[in-house]
């Protein structure tokens, strides 16, 4: 902050030479080098009425009116390099809209290098088909309307010096409100608001050592998060079922919910990079923290509920819990360069916690007598991995690459509710890799890309897990000529788990190309386009509540998207051009929910001055679903405003 209030002292030009003599004569000295330039845009957004649902606008676009400041980006230089030799500043969306950035940094060489970044993230999701049991009317029961905002501060100290000193701060905080569900047991389920509160602090400083054959990196740093999250209700809410029991009906009147959840932790950091001989880098990290939290938990309702089927009029609970989780994360690998043609690189990976709990329930329903219990509970993974790969450059245009990856694990966490081998459950993760690839160069402005790995695994955790997979993916680039390039890109994912009570069959299947057409670099006319298929098929088999019965899931996407824009500058006048932009995008979907999306939009930029452009632009969205026609949407965006530069 005091470098941007200091910035107008530095806004003054050098001090004036002496008068010249009355014969003009040309100075052989260069002009003073501007100390501020860049560009700021700002304007207006209107929007026609957003005709269908408003609920499922927001959830896509949820761009609003109003005053906007699109974009800002300057840079100041001071001539006399007193507080810093320059600064950038740069910001975008701002004015309501859902997601906004700032970004400061400033430095003087060889003293100092600051960077700042904010974020803020308006995030809402109410799509009215999602966790709703009485579509198409009723409403979302896991819906939120959330605010996200970050920042990230680092400050390095004698950049470019042997011995970097450095120190960082970062924040990541939500709040905002939603609904979520409130659950006595499986008798009934009851959709209450919530207000959603939030915040994680991670501070951190250490010290870099960078000299020619070594880097050496130590640091110390430590978390704090806590959570103030609240359920509450106080109007009748008769839940989700729609049957009386035990011919009464269940009804929540009055429900008051608070979570205070603290956590802390210290970590340490070292890295180590070294190159002994100039055929060989080694390097190395070791991370090591063991975060802490404790819960409160309480909750007060009344009305007709249900537990285990006896009704009782209200109901209390009160729990706390604390947890610890020591954590060690460590990879180490090498570069070996034997020949001029071969590089081999071993990496080596692992990463084990262990979470060590203990919580106490204290209930009381109705006027019956409190019941409290006690709960330990432990939680230990344990993660592997070790990587070989070989580079080959078979020809000065072709290299080709070969590798072996093995991945192994284990792990105890606390069993489903259903689970009939007791509290925990324990299981293994046990796969081989093997990849292959290849770069081709067959001509200068033709470079192609091929990458294939395929895997099989004799343990994993999950039935989704990657099991026996392959997986490849190949891309082209090709620059026909100074002003026209096309690009390719292929992508393919197939796995299954023939495990007879399991059953799953994935496949993912991308394509895309691309075209780039700047005649003139752009000056007078330009072109992109960019046409995406992708496919997908989803088979899984599971059980079906409450019978247990055998079941499969299964989904199909085959979807198609587009988009692109073309330029082309207009008649000009005195010495200005304007210019001309046409396009859009495109969203076609068929399969399980097929769905159609399209944004065309249509911008002419104007030009007032040497320094002043007038902007203006249309565009219309549209959504559409064959299956949840009440989640269709359209609406017209405009826009108008300056941009200003200097």
């Amino acid at each position: 902050m005091a470098l941007i209030l200091a910035a107008p002292a530095f806004a003054q030009e050098p001090a004036t030479p002496p008068a010249a003599p009355a014969e003009k004569t040309e100075s052989p000295a260069p002009p003073t080098e501007q100390w501020l330039t860049g560009s700021v845009d700002f304007g207006y957004r209107w929007l026609t009425d957003i005709r269908g649902s408003l609920a499922s606008y927001r959830s896509v676009i949820n761009l609003g009116e109003g005053p906007k400041l699109f974009g800002l980006d300057f840079t100041v230089q001071d001539p006399k390099k007193r507080l810093f030799d320059r600064m950038d500043v740069r910001a975008y969306g701002w004015g309501g809209d859902p997601y906004n950035t700032a970004h400061l940094s400033a430095r003087k060489s060889g003293v100092y290098d600051l960077s700042a970044d904010y974020r803020n993230i308006a995030y809402f999701n109410a799509l009215p088909s999602f966790a709703n049991p009485f579509v198409p009317a009723g409403f979302n029961e896991r819906s939120f309307d959330i605010h996200r905002r970050m920042a990230d501060v680092d400050l390095e100290f004698f950049p470019g010096k042997h011995i970097i000193p450095y120190l960082a701060f970062s924040r990541n905080a939500g709040y905002g409100h939603g609904v979520e569900t409130w659950l006595v047991d499986a008798a009934n389920e009851y959709a209450v608001p919530t207000l959603l509160r939030d915040s994680t602090n991670n501070y951190r400083g250490g010290l870099r050592v960078e000299y020619n054959r070594f880097h050496v990196t130590l640091e110390e740093g430590g978390t704090t998060f806590k959570d103030d999250s609240q359920g509450y209700d106080s109007q009748a809410n008769k839940g989700d079922r729609t049957t009386p029991l035990n011919g009464q009906t269940l009804v929540l009147n009055k429900l008051q919910q608070s979570y205070a959840i603290r956590g802390d932790s210290i970590y340490s950091r070292g890295l180590v990079t070294a190159t002994p001989a100039s055929w060989v880098t080694f390097s190395g990290q070791l991370l090591y923290s063991q975060p802490k939290t404790d819960v409160r938990y309480s909750d007060t309702a009344a009305g007709n509920l249900a537990v285990l089927n006896v009704l009782y009029s209200g109901l209390s609970d009160v729990a706390t819990g604390t947890a610890k989780q020591p954590h060690i994360t460590g990879n180490a690998g090498a570069e070996v360069r034997p020949w001029r043609r071969i590089r081999i690189v071993e990496a080596w990976t692992t990463d084990r916690y262990h979470d060590a709990s203990v919580a106490l329930f204290s209930t009381l329903l109705g006027t019956a007598r409190q019941q409290t219990s006690s709960s330990p509970d432990l939680q230990i993974v344990n993660y592997n991995q070790e990587q070989v790969d070989v580079m080959f450059d078979a020809t000065p245009r072709i290299t080709m690459r070969g590798g072996y990856r093995h991945v192994w694990g284990d792990a105890t966490v606390r069993a489903g509710q259903l689970s009939q081998t007791g509290n925990f459950a324990a299981g293994q993760l046990r796969r081989d890799v093997g990849l292959a690839g290849a770069t081709f160069r067959p001509h200068q402005k033709l470079r192609v890309n091929l990458d294939y790995e395929g895997g099989v695994s004799d343990a994993v955790y999950f039935r989704t897990s990657l099991n026996d997979y392959h997986r490849a993916r190949a891309r082209a680039q090709y620059q026909a000529t100074a002003s026209l390039a096309f690009q390719f890109n292929f992508r393919l994912l197939n796995t299954q788990n023939p495990a007879p009570s399991v059953r799953y069959d994935f496949q993912s299947q991308d394509e895309s190309l691309s075209i780039f057409w700047t005649p003139n670099n752009g000056k007078r006319v330009s072109f992109n386009g960019e046409y995406d298929h992708w496919a997908l098929r989803s088979d899984a088999s599971y059980f079906s509540l409450p019978f247990l019965s055998p079941t499969v899931s299964a989904y199909r996407e085959n979807a198609h998207t587009a988009s692109g824009s073309a330029g082309a500058a207009l008649p000009g006048y005195h010495g200005l051009t304007p210019h001309l932009e046409a396009g859009g995008s495109l969203f076609i979907s068929s399969g399980s929910r097929p769905s159609r999306f399209y944004q065309p939009l249509v911008r002419l930029s104007l030009p007032l001055g040497k320094h002043v452009s007038w902007n203006t632009e249309w565009r219309w969205y549209g959504l559409g679903e064959r299956f949840y026609l009440y989640e269709g949407f359209r609406t017209h965006a405009f826009i108008t405003g300056l941009r200003v530069t200097r």
